[in-house]
């Protein structure tokens, strides 16, 4: 019995690790004249939505007081959608 309950347990942690993407959004942000664009798919439309932008403001600048300036500003381009 404690055998099968485990690997249930293992079976769904294995399920949930190949299933972590809900959401899937392209930002693009314009910073210092120059644009960039990200893409990032996440388990939260949050997380994928900043993710995509970290990734954009990494692509123009590096730094920390830049890339939280960029980070702040408003993107050009934000789509978001769910994946399921």
């Amino acid at each position: 019995m404690l055998a099968l309950g485990f690997l249930a347990f293992m079976g769904l942690v294995i399920y949930r690790s190949f299933h972590v993407a809900g959401y899937h959004c392209t930002i693009c942000v314009r910073f210092t004249g120059q644009s960039a664009c990200g893409v990032v798919e996440g388990p939260t439309e949050d997380e994928a939505r900043r993710g995509a932008m970290t990734n954009a403001c990494a692509q123009l600048i590096s730094g920390v007081t830049e890339t939280l300036a960029c980070e702040r500003t408003e993107p050009v381009k934000a789509d978001c959608a769910a994946l399921n």
